[in-house]
């Protein structure tokens, strides 16, 4: 099993730091990658493998919180070169492994001419390599985790670390500033809710971030994930255009730490407002 704080391999996402990071973990079947980041990190993915003495095939399992690009783009081109890889998801993102052809015309439509470059290529996975996770994987507590997406789940190993996702926010590490990212098509404003209890029924030790870092102080973190989640559905359900809700996040997030245009590569106000307009319309249909 993992043991101590476990640490982020920056996967330097379009050549910046601190956007996407991924986990290794010792489970109690050899090591396992929790989440992958997209094939354009791949080489990233390799060095940072490399610099800890490690190579592609000395991973075990891959351990996907959810089917997004930037957490899981790459499984498919990463088993294609590893077919020994196990990949364990939710029952909802399963299919959307094996035949990723409806995954990648919704991102498409989404980011346009941008999702190449972002990106890169969306393989299939075999379906023998795919394995639907339960409520225990590898030794590590599994749970449902829904709100950011259908299809999310979230891992705690024996020592307190609660692997998160996109389940807790973005928070760039060490800032204090929290997005409760919220990109179409299934954001889920009861469901968060509901999973944020979860998140604190589990009282971790820490939040291990894919965006972007450790969190030591998970109760604070996740209150205020909590009200920054309910001011951004206020927002939008009260009639903020886009421009204006754009321009309010940027107002929250210079108030607490500055200018950081960082954290607008990990999670653009852009997609969260048509995440958070398409949930609000969905329940006045």
């Amino acid at each position: 099993m993992t043991t101590g704080a476990p640490d982020p391999m920056d996967l330097h996402h379009e050549g910046a730091e601190r956007v996407i990071g991924v986990y290794l973990l010792e489970t109690e079947d050899g090591l396992a990658l929790q989440d992958c980041g997209p094939s354009t990190c791949i080489t990233a993915l390799k060095t940072q493998l490399a610099e800890r003495g490690l190579v592609l095939a000395d991973l075990r399992h891959l351990l996907l919180s959810h089917i997004h690009l930037d957490h899981a783009g790459a499984t498919g081109t990463l088993v294609r070169e590893h077919p020994g890889l196990h990949v364990h998801v939710s029952e909802i993102g399963a299919p959307h492994l094996v035949d990723p052809s409806r995954l990648e015309s919704s991102a498409r439509r989404l980011y346009g001419d941008d999702f190449d470059r972002l990106w890169g290529e969306l393989a299939p996975v075999p379906e023998e390599n795919v394995h639907v996770v339960g409520s225990s994987v590898l030794g590590l507590e599994c749970f449902p985790s829904p709100g950011h997406a259908a299809h999310h789940v979230c891992y705690v190993d024996g020592e307190g670390t609660l692997y998160a996702g996109d389940a807790a926010g973005v928070r760039i590490m060490p800032d204090r500033h929290i997005l409760p990212v919220a990109p179409p098509p299934e954001i889920d404003l009861e469901a968060w809710e509901r999973t944020i209890d979860e998140l604190e029924l589990r009282a971790p030790q820490r939040l291990a971030l894919i965006h972007f870092g450790v969190v030591d102080q998970p109760r604070d973190h996740l209150r205020r994930l909590r009200r920054q989640l309910r001011l951004w559905g206020q927002r939008v359900r009260q009639g903020m255009d886009e421009e204006a809700f754009v321009a309010a996040a940027r107002a929250d997030l210079e108030e607490d730490v500055g200018d950081a245009p960082y954290y607008e590569r990990a999670a653009p106000f852009w997609q969260s407002y048509l995440g958070l307009r398409r949930y609000w319309d969905k329940a006045a249909a």
